[in-house]
């Protein structure tokens, strides 16, 4: 077993979250993936006085038509654009090509046309699989990528189509996303767990556990500011919250906290990559330096495992 999911909502969602504004003042900010775990959190993130997020999934707004993101964009006059809307289904995404393709890099595309024709911000959610991930140490925004598969393909060309588009925009790269909400590696290991005494999980590919809750202040922050100040940072970032460990590592301490919680558990027996095989590669070093992000946004990622602790919270329960 071993994470599959990424940092964006998927846009396969059937709920329109859409919020409007409590007062007049109020500014909306159009976040797009409202169903995925990540545009979830971005609907109940604490947003700044006079922001209002308007969250809707695909059937409120296939990002992949870009006719139909033309006119929503210029529907109403949002204050900026968060991009939360993804095809993360890494393995499909290598015969399911067109799909992945087309939610990954056609939708940033159209949206980053919208948001120049309106002169509004676009914040685009990217991820660790732009990079070969076989180099040691964290990778900066500038390093050279090299995705290994058709998913970090099509998201690199999002990332390109979003930088080149829109003037205002912020790629914001991320990896391992987990959360209380949809399919994530937390919430697979503590199903597994209720019928399991031992879990296989890979323990050679390495990177930080980030809280989707976490990546949405940062991206509310982000996006805030450029909607305020038309001088705000552009261009690539990376966020993710501190300390590194491994898939099967990060097993061991979802099960103590569980445990700690009365919540299921069970043994995480350590395997290499190469004894669970699958259609696409994963990078073996997932690794993102942050330091761009904290000094252009002024946020700092706190460590995995305090995020951890919330999510366990939420979902198995306070600690005795």
């Amino acid at each position: 077993m071993q994470g599959t999911t990424d940092a964006t909502a998927g846009v396969r969602g059937t709920t329109d979250a859409a919020a409007d504004a409590p007062g007049a003042t109020a500014r909306e900010v159009l976040v797009t993936g409202g169903s995925g775990q990540l545009g979830r959190e971005l609907a109940r993130a604490a947003w700044p006085a006079g922001f209002v997020p308007h969250v809707v999934d695909r059937a409120g707004l296939d990002v992949g038509d870009a006719d139909a993101v033309a006119a929503y964009v210029a529907s109403r006059p949002f204050a900026a654009v968060v991009n939360a809307a993804a095809y993360t289904a890494v393995d499909r995404a290598e015969e399911d090509q067109a799909a992945a393709w087309r939610a990954n890099a056609l939708g940033p595309a159209a949206l980053a046309q919208a948001c120049r024709a309106a002169n509004i911000p676009l914040v685009h959610v990217s991820t660790d699989y732009v990079f070969p991930g076989t180099a040691p140490g964290a990778r900066t925004p500038s390093d050279p990528t090299g995705p290994a598969g058709v998913y970090g393909a099509s998201k690199l060309g999002g990332e390109l189509a979003v930088l080149a588009g829109c003037p205002r925009s912020a790629v914001v790269r991320t990896a391992w996303v987990v959360s209380a909400h949809g399919h994530n590696f937390v919430k697979t290991m503590l199903r597994l767990a209720t019928d399991r005494d031992n879990l296989r999980v890979v323990d050679d590919q390495r990177g930080s556990p980030t809280s989707a809750a976490d990546l949405a202040h940062a991206l509310v922050t982000a996006a805030t500011r450029m909607a305020d100040d038309g001088h705000a940072p552009t261009g690539v970032f990376h966020f993710a919250n501190a300390g590194t460990t491994s898939w099967a590592g990060f097993a061991r301490a979802i099960f103590r906290g569980s445990a700690a919680r009365g919540g299921p558990s069970a043994d995480v027996v350590p395997i290499a990559t190469a004894d669970y095989p699958t259609p696409a590669r994963r990078p073996a070093n997932s690794l993102l330096d942050t330091s761009g992000f904290a000094a252009a946004w002024g946020t700092i990622p706190r460590p995995w495992e305090a995020a951890l602790d919330d999510i366990l919270d939420e979902l198995v329960g306070e600690r005795a």
